[in-house]
């Protein structure tokens, strides 16, 4: 029935435009921004804890202070684009996190680094809601996850933009001026989503053919005991907290809990975890870090690529997920055995295979969501996962802190590391057992 409806929709108003590609463009762009704003400071940790005598626990507070933030105002990033629209709250968003990002060179020591996340944090927050709102607005469900794997690589992108600039700024401007002008690149995407971005059905770019590829969704195949969960959604600006009833926004917390703070932990701690044990200074720090990131972008794009095939191939999309995700979730738990290397590129190819795994399968969870909730909450759904992955992600940087503080003061530092590296070759593993006994397991309905 899939295989039918479509092209006849396609035939009847001619050639498609294929204009969602453009949005997806910018959402990788607004994405690319995001990271690079957000990981400088971890590039220049090196730097700021010589001129502030930083502990690695007094890095972990300022991490955490972001992350507490970032998850707490995702909810409300969420409500408040759902209000006023994805268009205003993107500006709104970016514009608050840009002057957040500049505003890291007026710090003069451990707390002003600690208000300028937390305003950093309250404006990212809103990048992901919009954008996995974007893509619901902008394609059909076979798409999204090549959508979502698409503009999530430009987290990766930013990741390999930063060791790129940051420390040649560093060293030629001052690290304020490595956050200065990263953080003025904001301004200059929101005059861009100004001029391009509007809904579909009223772009003067979309023509018809789109817009019914778009909308002229086919009806797939209902999970078995959401019926009434579905009954409850539709009726959300009533009933705001109906979006519990689905027992598919319990596994997607569940999942982002545990998996979001191990990418934390490698987009703030793998700098400094490279320039420590294996001596980097940070013109060196650049290579590794770009081959690593490089993998995430490729993971990314790579895991909504697997599992969109999938789909067109006649897979129900929970089962694409289920062993996509399975598949991802594996390819972690090689950073179990970094303990038994010595050699450093070894290690970085096993760091790259991690990130890229993580970022295939981040591409996939947010599709889990917007598989399973109606898009008018959509945003409300991705704000409550991700103030869970970002309390997870609040709470293992002070864990990271302390361990590595720990062993430190034993001159055992790399241990430190290692015992981190298994807590994250883990988290994968239970994180989507979670998935399958929430959202997964559940039988799929004939009728």
């Amino acid at each position: 029935m899939t295989g039918q409806s479509q092209p006849a929709a396609t035939s009847a108003v001619g050639k498609r435009s294929n204009y969602r590609w453009i949005i997806v463009a910018l959402l990788f762009f607004a994405t690319t921004i995001n990271y690079l704003d957000r990981q400088v400071i971890s590039l220049l940790k090196p730097i700021l804890e010589k001129e502030f005598s930083w502990t690695e626990s007094d890095y972990a507070n300022i991490v955490t202070v972001f992350t507490f933030f970032y998850g707490s105002s995702t909810l409300l990033a969420g409500y408040i684009i759902d209000r006023i629209g994805t268009k205003l709250g993107y500006i709104g968003a970016i514009l608050v996190w840009s002057l957040a990002a500049m505003g890291h060179a007026l710090a003069g020591g451990t707390l002003g680094f600690m208000v300028a996340r937390a305003l950093l944090g309250i404006g990212e927050a809103g990048n992901f809601p919009a954008s996995i709102k974007t893509v619901a607005e902008w394609f059909p469900k076979k798409e999204r996850a090549l959508a979502v794997g698409v503009f999530n690589a430009g987290a990766n992108i930013g990741a390999v933009a930063a060791p790129a600039v940051v420390p040649w700024l560093a060293l030629v401007a001052g690290w304020q001026m490595a956050f200065i002008v990263t953080g003025a690149l904001g301004f200059v995407w929101i005059v861009a989503w100004w001029i391009y971005y509007e809904v579909p059905a009223r772009h003067q770019r979309v023509n018809a053919a789109e817009l019914a590829y778009i909308t002229d969704e086919p009806v797939a195949p209902t999970v078995a005991g959401d019926a009434a969960a579905t009954d409850l959604i539709a009726d959300a600006p009533k009933a705001p907290y109906a979006i519990f009833s689905n027992r598919a926004i319990w596994g997607f917390m569940g999942g982002k809990l545990l998996t979001d703070p191990i990418w934390w932990f490698f987009l703030f701690w793998l700098p400094s975890y490279l320039a420590s044990i294996y001596n980097l200074d940070l013109k060196k720090l650049g290579g590794p870090l770009i081959i690593i990131y490089l993998a995430a972008t490729i993971g990314s794009v790579g895991g909504g690529w697997l599992s969109s095939t999938l789909i067109q191939k006649g897979w129900h999309p929970t089962r694409a997920r289920q062993y996509a995700m399975a598949l991802f979730a594996v390819c972690v738990t090689p950073v179990m055995l970094i303990s038994q290397l010595s050699s450093m590129w070894p290690v970085i190819a096993i760091l790259s295979l991690a990130v890229a795994a993580h970022q295939a399968w981040s591409a996939n969870i947010f599709t889990v969501a917007a598989d399973q909730f109606p898009k008018h909450v959509l945003s409300r759904v991705v704000g409550f996962g991700t103030m869970a992955g970002t309390l997870g992600g609040a709470m293992f940087p002070l864990l990271v802190g302390r361990i590595l503080d720990h062993y430190k003061a034993l001159g055992q530092l790399s241990e430190g590391y290692y015992v981190i590296f298994y807590i994250a070759g883990l988290a994968y593993l239970v994180a989507w057992t979670l998935l399958y006994v929430f959202v997964f397991r559940r039988k799929v309905a004939t009728t």
